[in-house]
C-alpha cells in the first residue's frame, strides 16, 4: 500500500516538472490566447498581457491556469460566449470580460462551467454580460472575489449574476454582484456555502434558492434588491449573519420563505424593508439572535406556517412588528424584545410579567384593506389598537410572546 502510494506521488510530482508556462501577448511569441490553448498540455500555465482580446468563444476543454495581467480585456461583442470550461481543473483568474452575447435558449455567459469539477473563478470582472458566472453539473468549485455588472431594465433581458443549476459542493465567497435579474441562483444545489458576498440593485432577488438543500449563506449584504432574499421549496438551509437593508417595494421582502423547512436564521439585521421576513408554508424553522430594524412589518407570517420558533430577537422601530391573515397559530413567540411592549417588570427579572400581543388591530385591517395605511398615525388607529389589548377580538389569541424582554436580548 505504501510503495503505491509512493509511485503515485512521484508520479504527480513528474506530471507537474513538465507543466510550462505560455505567455500571449501582442509583444509575445503567442498572440492569441485561442493558439496558447490549442498548443498547451495539461497543467500549463496560460499568462495573459493586458490588452483587449476579441477571440470569440474561449473554449477550454483541458486543465489549464488562466491568469491575466493587468486585467487584460476579454470582449466578447455581444455575440459569444466568452469563455466556456469543459475540463476538469480549471483556473480562470484576473480578467475583464466584457459584452457577452444574449440568448434565451443558449444562456450565454460570461463564464459557463459545463459539467466540471475542481474549477476556480477568481479576481475577475464581468461587465455587461447576459449571465455572468454560470454554473452546472459542477461540483466542488470555487467562485470568489470577482466583481459582476449588468445594465438591463427588465428580467427577460437579464440573466443571473452567478447562475448554478444541478451541481454540488460550490463555494461563492466575496463577489460583489450588481444590476442582473438575481444576483446569486441556486436550482437544484446541494452542501454549498455561500459568504461575504455583496449583491445589489439587481431586478428580481439577491440570492434565490430553487429546490435547493443542505446550503448555508453566511455574512453576505443584499442591499435594495428588488427583493432581499427567496427561499422555495427547500430544507435545511441554514441563514446566518446576513444583512437585508433597504429591499423596498410592493412586493419586497428582505427574505421571503415559502414551502421551506427545517432551516435556521441566525444573527441577521433586517432593516428598512417593506417587510423584513415573509414566510408561507414554512415549517420548523428556528429564528433567534436577529435585529429587525425600521422595516414596514418586521415579520408577516401566514397561517399556513407551523412549528416556527422565534425567540430572542429585537424588534425596533417597526411599524407594525407581525402581520398575520388568519387566527390560527401554530408557532411560538418567546423571550423576544420588542420596543412597543408597554407592560411592567415587578419582580426585577428582566422578563415582562404580562404578555405582548404583536399584531395590531390596524395591521390586521391594513392586511385586509391595503388602503387603510392612510389612516397611519391618526387617532382613530391608536383608539383600535387600544381597545384591541383590553378587549381582544380580531388579532390572534395565541399569537403572542408570554415572556417578553424589558431590554433588548443582545
Amino acid at each position: 500500500m505504501r510503495k503505491g502510494i509512493v509511485i503515485l506521488i512521484s508520479l504527480l510530482i513528474w506530471e507537474r516538472s513538465f507543466a510550462n508556462i505560455i505567455y500571449v501577448g501582442p509583444l509575445k511569441n503567442v498572440k492569441s490566447i485561442h493558439a496558447a490553448i490549442l498548443i498547451a498540455n495539461k497543467g500549463d500555465t496560460i499568462l495573459v498581457a493586458t490588452g483587449t482580446y476579441k477571440e470569440g468563444n474561449l473554449i477550454i476543454s483541458k486543465p489549464l491556469i488562466l491568469i491575466g495581467d493587468k486585467y487584460p480585456i476579454l470582449d466578447g461583442q455581444n455575440k459569444f460566449e466568452v469563455i466556456s470550461i469543459k475540463a476538469n481543473n480549471v483556473v480562470v483568474d484576473g480578467f475583464k470580460i466584457y459584452h457577452s452575447g444574449a440568448s434565451n435558449l443558449d444562456d450565454y455567459a460570461g463564464i459557463k462551467i459545463y459539467d466540471s469539477r475542481e474549477v476556480v473563478i477568481q479576481n475577475n470582472i464581468l461587465d455587461d454580460t447576459y449571465f455572468g458566472i454560470y454554473l452546472q453539473y459542477s461540483k466542488k468549485c470555487i467562485v470568489k472575489n470577482n466583481q459582476l455588472k449588468a445594465y438591463n431594465q427588465g428580467e427577460q433581458q437579464s440573466g443571473n449574476g452567478v447562475h448554478c443549476w444541478k451541481s454540488d459542493s460550490l463555494t461563492i465567497i466575496g463577489n460583489t454582484v450588481d444590476g442582473h435579474r438575481d444576483g446569486i441562483y441556486f436550482e437544484f444545489v446541494t452542501n454549498s456555502f455561500i459568504k461575504d458576498n455583496t449583491t445589489k440593485n439587481n431586478i428580481r432577488y439577491g440570492l434565490h434558492f430553487m429546490f435547493s438543500n443542505n446550503d448555508t449563506y453566511q455574512s453576505n449584504s443584499f442591499i435594495g434588491n428588488g427583493a432581499g432574499v427567496a427561499v422555495m421549496y427547500s430544507n435545511k438551509v441554514s441563514m446566518l449573519n446576513n444583512q437585508f437593508k433597504e429591499n423596498w417595494g410592493d412586493a419586497a421582502y428582505g427574505l421571503l420563505l415559502k414551502e421551506i423547512s427545517d432551516s435556521y436564521i441566525v444573527g441577521n439585521i433586517f432593516e428598512k424593508n417593506t417587510s423584513g421576513i415573509y414566510l408561507e408554508g414554512a415549517s420548523r424553522i428556528q429564528m433567534d439572535h436577529n435585529i429587525f430594524k425600521n422595516n414596514g412589518w418586521a415579520m408577516k407570517i401566514q397561517a399556513s406556517c407551523m412549528d416556527i420558533i422565534v425567540a430572542k430577537n429585537n424588534f425596533v422601530g417597526n411599524t407594525f412588528d407581525i402581520g398575520t391573515n388568519g387566527s390560527l397559530v401554530l408557532n411560538n413567540f418567546n423571550n423576544n424584545y420588542w420596543d412597543k411592549y408597554e407592560g411592567y417588570d415587578l419582580n426585577r427579572d428582566k422578563v415582562g410579567d404580562i404578555p405582548y400581543r404583536p399584531v395590531s388591530m390596524y395591521s390586521m385591517i391594513v392586511e385586509q384593506n391595503p388602503p387603510a395605511m392612510m389612516l397611519f398615525r391618526s387617532f382613530i388607529t391608536s383608539l383600535l389598537d387600544k381597545t384591541e389589548k383590553l378587549i381582544p377580538s380580531l388579532t390572534p389569541e395565541n399569537l403572542k410572546d408570554n415572556m417578553p424582554l424589558m431590554h433588548q436580548a443582545f
